[in-house]
Protein backbone atom coordinates (compact mmCIF):
# COMPACT_ATOMS: atom_id res chain seq x y z
CA UNK A 1 0.00 0.00 0.00
CA UNK A 2 1.09 3.56 -0.71
CA UNK A 3 1.68 6.06 2.06
CA UNK A 4 -1.11 8.62 1.85
CA UNK A 5 -2.79 11.09 4.16
CA UNK A 6 -6.22 12.69 4.18
CA UNK A 7 -6.65 16.25 5.42
CA UNK A 8 -10.02 17.85 6.21
CA UNK A 9 -9.32 21.50 7.14
CA UNK A 10 -12.20 23.70 8.30
CA UNK A 11 -12.05 27.41 7.41
CA UNK A 12 -14.20 30.12 9.01
CA UNK A 13 -15.66 31.55 5.83
CA UNK A 14 -18.30 30.99 3.15
CA UNK A 15 -16.91 33.74 0.88
CA UNK A 16 -16.34 32.48 -2.67
CA UNK A 17 -13.16 34.50 -3.29
CA UNK A 18 -11.59 33.20 -0.08
CA UNK A 19 -12.61 29.63 -0.87
CA UNK A 20 -11.16 29.85 -4.40
CA UNK A 21 -7.84 31.12 -3.02
CA UNK A 22 -7.73 28.37 -0.40
CA UNK A 23 -8.64 25.46 -2.68
CA UNK A 24 -6.11 26.60 -5.31
CA UNK A 25 -3.43 25.42 -2.87
CA UNK A 26 -4.50 21.79 -3.40
CA UNK A 27 -3.84 21.69 -7.13
CA UNK A 28 -0.21 20.52 -7.02
CA UNK A 29 1.27 17.14 -7.88
CA UNK A 30 0.66 14.37 -5.39
CA UNK A 31 -2.42 16.03 -3.83
CA UNK A 32 -6.03 15.54 -4.89
CA UNK A 33 -8.83 17.95 -3.94
CA UNK A 34 -11.78 15.64 -3.28
CA UNK A 35 -14.52 17.85 -1.90
CA UNK A 36 -15.39 21.35 -0.75
CA UNK A 37 -18.58 22.51 0.93
CA UNK A 38 -19.70 25.76 2.56
CA UNK A 39 -22.49 26.69 4.96
CA UNK A 40 -23.84 30.23 5.18
CA UNK A 41 -25.34 29.80 8.66
CA UNK A 42 -22.14 28.30 10.04
CA UNK A 43 -20.07 30.71 7.91
CA UNK A 44 -17.71 27.81 7.48
CA UNK A 45 -16.12 25.81 4.66
CA UNK A 46 -14.78 22.28 4.81
CA UNK A 47 -12.21 20.99 2.34
CA UNK A 48 -11.33 17.32 1.86
CA UNK A 49 -8.02 16.46 0.20
CA UNK A 50 -5.77 13.42 0.02
CA UNK A 51 -2.27 12.81 -1.18
CA UNK A 52 1.29 11.93 -0.37
CA UNK A 53 2.43 13.23 3.04
CA UNK A 54 5.09 15.72 1.87
CA UNK A 55 2.99 17.40 -0.84
CA UNK A 56 -0.02 17.46 1.49
CA UNK A 57 1.88 19.34 4.18
CA UNK A 58 3.11 21.89 1.63
CA UNK A 59 -0.41 22.30 0.24
CA UNK A 60 -1.80 22.91 3.73
CA UNK A 61 0.87 25.54 4.39
CA UNK A 62 -0.20 27.38 1.23
CA UNK A 63 -3.91 27.01 2.13
CA UNK A 64 -3.27 28.38 5.62
CA UNK A 65 -1.45 31.38 4.20
CA UNK A 66 -4.32 32.02 1.76
CA UNK A 67 -6.91 31.76 4.55
CA UNK A 68 -5.08 34.26 6.73
CA UNK A 69 -4.84 36.64 3.79
CA UNK A 70 -8.55 36.43 2.94
CA UNK A 71 -10.40 35.89 6.25
CA UNK A 72 -10.81 38.55 8.93
CA UNK A 73 -12.27 36.98 12.06
CA UNK A 74 -13.21 40.39 13.47
CA UNK A 75 -16.20 40.42 11.11
CA UNK A 76 -16.98 36.67 11.13
CA UNK A 77 -20.28 35.78 12.81
CA UNK A 78 -20.73 32.07 12.09
CA UNK A 79 -22.86 29.98 14.43
CA UNK A 80 -20.34 27.13 14.60
CA UNK A 81 -17.74 27.22 17.42
CA UNK A 82 -14.37 28.39 16.07
CA UNK A 83 -10.95 29.58 17.16
CA UNK A 84 -9.84 31.29 14.00
CA UNK A 85 -9.65 31.59 10.24
CA UNK A 86 -8.01 28.16 9.91
CA UNK A 87 -10.09 26.65 12.67
CA UNK A 88 -9.01 23.01 12.60
CA UNK A 89 -6.57 20.95 10.52
CA UNK A 90 -6.84 17.18 11.07
CA UNK A 91 -4.51 14.68 9.38
CA UNK A 92 -5.84 11.15 8.85
CA UNK A 93 -3.65 8.14 7.96
CA UNK A 94 -4.43 6.25 4.74
CA UNK A 95 -2.82 3.18 3.17
CA UNK A 96 0.61 2.47 4.61
CA UNK A 97 0.69 5.71 6.60
CA UNK A 98 0.47 5.09 10.34
CA UNK A 99 -1.12 7.22 13.03
CA UNK A 100 2.39 7.83 14.38
CA UNK A 101 3.36 9.24 10.97
CA UNK A 102 0.39 11.62 11.10
CA UNK A 103 1.20 12.69 14.65
CA UNK A 104 4.75 13.56 13.62
CA UNK A 105 3.53 15.35 10.50
CA UNK A 106 0.87 17.31 12.42
CA UNK A 107 3.40 18.51 14.98
CA UNK A 108 5.91 19.52 12.29
CA UNK A 109 3.18 21.34 10.35
CA UNK A 110 1.98 23.14 13.49
CA UNK A 111 5.49 24.32 14.34
CA UNK A 112 6.06 25.52 10.77
CA UNK A 113 2.91 27.62 10.39
CA UNK A 114 3.25 29.01 13.90
CA UNK A 115 6.73 30.32 13.17
CA UNK A 116 6.13 31.36 9.56
CA UNK A 117 2.79 33.06 10.05
CA UNK A 118 2.94 34.06 13.74
CA UNK A 119 -0.18 32.01 14.34
CA UNK A 120 -0.90 30.40 17.75
CA UNK A 121 -1.47 26.66 17.30
CA UNK A 122 -2.95 24.06 19.65
CA UNK A 123 -2.38 20.33 19.13
CA UNK A 124 -5.34 18.01 19.67
CA UNK A 125 -6.46 14.36 19.40
CA UNK A 126 -3.59 11.90 18.85
CA UNK A 127 -1.14 14.77 18.25
CA UNK A 128 -1.87 16.42 21.62
CA UNK A 129 1.11 17.12 23.85
CA UNK A 130 -1.12 17.55 26.91
CA UNK A 131 -3.87 15.07 27.88
CA UNK A 132 -6.37 17.83 28.57
CA UNK A 133 -6.07 18.94 24.95
CA UNK A 134 -7.12 15.72 23.26
CA UNK A 135 -10.74 16.87 22.87
CA UNK A 136 -11.14 19.61 20.26
CA UNK A 137 -14.23 21.11 21.91
CA UNK A 138 -12.26 21.78 25.09
CA UNK A 139 -9.59 23.71 23.18
CA UNK A 140 -12.18 25.64 21.18
CA UNK A 141 -14.31 26.56 24.20
CA UNK A 142 -13.14 30.21 24.49
CA UNK A 143 -14.02 30.90 20.84
CA UNK A 144 -12.29 33.58 18.80
CA UNK A 145 -13.79 36.35 20.92
CA UNK A 146 -12.46 34.85 24.16
CA UNK A 147 -8.98 33.93 22.96
CA UNK A 148 -7.08 36.93 24.26
CA UNK A 149 -8.40 36.53 27.78
CA UNK A 150 -7.96 32.74 27.73
CA UNK A 151 -4.38 32.94 26.46
CA UNK A 152 -3.46 35.08 29.45
CA UNK A 153 -3.87 31.95 31.59
CA UNK A 154 -1.44 29.02 31.75
CA UNK A 155 -4.16 26.57 30.73
CA UNK A 156 -4.54 28.18 27.30
CA UNK A 157 -0.97 28.98 26.30
CA UNK A 158 -0.66 27.55 22.76
CA UNK A 159 1.65 24.65 21.97
CA UNK A 160 3.35 26.67 19.22
CA UNK A 161 3.45 30.32 18.25
CA UNK A 162 2.84 33.53 20.16
CA UNK A 163 0.81 33.56 23.38
CA UNK A 164 -1.60 36.05 21.89
CA UNK A 165 -4.17 35.72 19.10
CA UNK A 166 -3.30 36.61 15.54
CA UNK A 167 -5.16 39.94 15.11
CA UNK A 168 -7.29 38.77 12.18
CA UNK A 169 -6.84 34.98 12.14
CA UNK A 170 -7.13 34.05 15.84
CA UNK A 171 -5.61 30.62 16.44
CA UNK A 172 -5.69 27.15 14.90
CA UNK A 173 -6.03 23.58 16.15
CA UNK A 174 -3.95 20.92 14.40
CA UNK A 175 -4.31 17.21 15.06
CA UNK A 176 -4.08 13.61 13.93
CA UNK A 177 -7.11 11.34 14.19
CA UNK A 178 -8.95 8.42 12.58
CA UNK A 179 -11.59 9.00 9.91
CA UNK A 180 -14.43 11.19 11.27
CA UNK A 181 -17.89 11.46 9.70
CA UNK A 182 -19.51 14.89 9.88
CA UNK A 183 -23.21 14.04 9.75
CA UNK A 184 -25.88 16.70 10.31
CA UNK A 185 -29.60 16.16 10.88
CA UNK A 186 -32.24 18.84 10.33
CA UNK A 187 -35.27 18.99 12.64
CA UNK A 188 -38.81 20.24 11.98
CA UNK A 189 -38.72 23.14 14.42
CA UNK A 190 -37.24 26.61 14.72
CA UNK A 191 -36.69 26.20 18.47
CA UNK A 192 -32.94 25.79 18.92
CA UNK A 193 -33.49 24.73 22.54
CA UNK A 194 -35.02 21.50 21.22
CA UNK A 195 -31.93 20.79 19.12
CA UNK A 196 -29.69 21.50 22.10
CA UNK A 197 -31.61 19.13 24.35
CA UNK A 198 -31.39 16.37 21.74
CA UNK A 199 -27.69 17.08 21.22
CA UNK A 200 -27.09 16.72 24.96
CA UNK A 201 -28.96 13.41 25.03
CA UNK A 202 -27.24 11.91 22.00
CA UNK A 203 -23.59 12.81 22.57
CA UNK A 204 -21.17 10.58 24.44
CA UNK A 205 -19.94 13.34 26.76
CA UNK A 206 -23.35 13.50 28.45
CA UNK A 207 -24.04 9.77 28.49
CA UNK A 208 -25.27 9.26 24.94
CA UNK A 209 -23.91 7.28 22.01
CA UNK A 210 -20.24 6.19 22.10
CA UNK A 211 -17.94 8.26 19.92
CA UNK A 212 -20.59 10.85 19.01
CA UNK A 213 -20.21 14.61 19.45
CA UNK A 214 -23.22 16.89 18.96
CA UNK A 215 -24.33 20.51 18.99
CA UNK A 216 -27.73 22.09 18.45
CA UNK A 217 -27.54 24.95 15.94
CA UNK A 218 -30.07 27.40 14.53
CA UNK A 219 -30.33 27.36 10.72
CA UNK A 220 -32.09 30.67 10.21
CA UNK A 221 -31.71 30.64 6.44
CA UNK A 222 -33.48 27.27 6.23
CA UNK A 223 -36.24 27.86 8.78
CA UNK A 224 -35.23 24.93 10.98
CA UNK A 225 -32.63 23.79 13.49
CA UNK A 226 -29.86 21.26 13.16
CA UNK A 227 -28.09 18.54 15.08
CA UNK A 228 -24.47 19.08 14.05
CA UNK A 229 -22.84 15.69 14.66
CA UNK A 230 -19.37 14.18 14.51
CA UNK A 231 -19.31 10.38 14.43
CA UNK A 232 -15.79 9.58 15.62
CA UNK A 233 -15.95 5.81 15.16
CA UNK A 234 -18.69 4.31 12.99
CA UNK A 235 -17.54 0.85 14.08
CA UNK A 236 -18.70 1.63 17.62
CA UNK A 237 -21.74 3.68 16.64
CA UNK A 238 -22.89 3.19 13.04
CA UNK A 239 -24.77 5.89 11.17
CA UNK A 240 -28.01 3.92 11.26
CA UNK A 241 -27.94 3.97 15.06
CA UNK A 242 -27.30 7.73 15.14
CA UNK A 243 -30.25 8.29 12.76
CA UNK A 244 -32.63 6.06 14.71
CA UNK A 245 -31.65 7.63 18.03
CA UNK A 246 -32.17 11.12 16.59
CA UNK A 247 -35.61 10.06 15.39
CA UNK A 248 -36.48 8.66 18.83
CA UNK A 249 -35.32 11.78 20.66
CA UNK A 250 -37.07 14.08 18.18
CA UNK A 251 -40.34 12.18 18.65
CA UNK A 252 -39.98 12.60 22.41
CA UNK A 253 -39.73 16.37 21.82
CA UNK A 254 -42.80 16.37 19.57
CA UNK A 255 -40.86 17.11 16.39
CA UNK A 256 -39.52 15.03 13.50
CA UNK A 257 -36.32 14.67 11.52
CA UNK A 258 -36.45 16.32 8.10
CA UNK A 259 -33.31 15.08 6.37
CA UNK A 260 -29.57 14.77 6.85
CA UNK A 261 -26.36 15.81 5.15
CA UNK A 262 -22.79 14.65 4.93
CA UNK A 263 -20.16 17.34 5.32
CA UNK A 264 -17.36 16.11 3.11
CA UNK A 265 -17.11 12.37 2.51
CA UNK A 266 -17.74 9.12 4.39
CA UNK A 267 -15.99 5.75 4.19
CA UNK A 268 -17.86 3.30 1.97
CA UNK A 269 -18.03 0.86 4.89
CA UNK A 270 -20.01 3.37 6.97
CA UNK A 271 -22.69 3.36 4.26
CA UNK A 272 -22.67 -0.39 3.59
CA UNK A 273 -23.24 -0.89 7.34
CA UNK A 274 -26.49 1.02 6.87
CA UNK A 275 -27.33 -1.06 3.79
CA UNK A 276 -26.84 -4.23 5.82
CA UNK A 277 -29.06 -2.87 8.61
CA UNK A 278 -31.95 -2.12 6.27
CA UNK A 279 -31.61 -5.41 4.38
CA UNK A 280 -30.09 -4.36 1.06
CA UNK A 281 -28.67 -7.52 -0.51
CA UNK A 282 -24.88 -7.74 -0.28
CA UNK A 283 -24.73 -9.13 -3.83
CA UNK A 284 -25.93 -5.85 -5.33
CA UNK A 285 -23.34 -3.43 -6.80
CA UNK A 286 -21.60 -1.18 -4.27
CA UNK A 287 -22.96 2.05 -5.75
CA UNK A 288 -26.52 0.74 -5.54
CA UNK A 289 -26.08 -0.41 -1.95
CA UNK A 290 -24.72 2.91 -0.72
CA UNK A 291 -27.38 4.76 -2.73
CA UNK A 292 -30.11 2.79 -0.90
CA UNK A 293 -28.41 3.55 2.42
CA UNK A 294 -28.24 7.27 1.65
CA UNK A 295 -31.93 7.34 0.67
CA UNK A 296 -32.87 5.68 3.99
CA UNK A 297 -30.78 8.28 5.86
CA UNK A 298 -32.40 11.04 3.73
CA UNK A 299 -28.97 12.47 2.85
CA UNK A 300 -29.34 15.64 0.81
CA UNK A 301 -28.00 15.70 -2.77
CA UNK A 302 -26.23 12.38 -2.32
CA UNK A 303 -24.16 10.78 -5.04
CA UNK A 304 -22.18 7.53 -4.74
CA UNK A 305 -18.86 9.35 -5.10
CA UNK A 306 -19.48 10.82 -1.64
CA UNK A 307 -17.95 7.52 -0.51
CA UNK A 308 -14.33 8.46 0.12
CA UNK A 309 -12.76 5.50 -1.67
CA UNK A 310 -14.79 6.10 -4.84
CA UNK A 311 -14.04 9.83 -4.89
CA UNK A 312 -10.31 9.27 -4.43
CA UNK A 313 -10.20 6.62 -7.15
CA UNK A 314 -12.01 8.95 -9.58
CA UNK A 315 -9.71 11.88 -8.73
CA UNK A 316 -6.56 9.84 -9.22
CA UNK A 317 -7.82 8.35 -12.47
CA UNK A 318 -8.53 11.86 -13.80
CA UNK A 319 -4.91 12.91 -13.21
Amino acid sequence: MESNVECVPNFSTSDNAAIDAITAAFGGGGVWLLDQGSDLDHERSVVTAAGYPGPMMRAMEAATEAAIEHIDMRSQRGRHPRLGAVDVVPFVPLGATTMADCVEGARDFAATIAERLQLPVYLYAEAALRPERRVLADIRQPGFEGLEQAMATAAHVPDFGPARPHPTAGAAAVGARPFLIAFNIQLSTTDVAVARRIATAIRERDGGLPGVQALGIDLASQGCVQLSLNVLDHGRTPLWRVWEEAQRLALREGVSVLDSELIGLAPALALTEVADHIGVASARPLEERIGEAAAWLRIRTFEPSMAFELRLAHARAAH
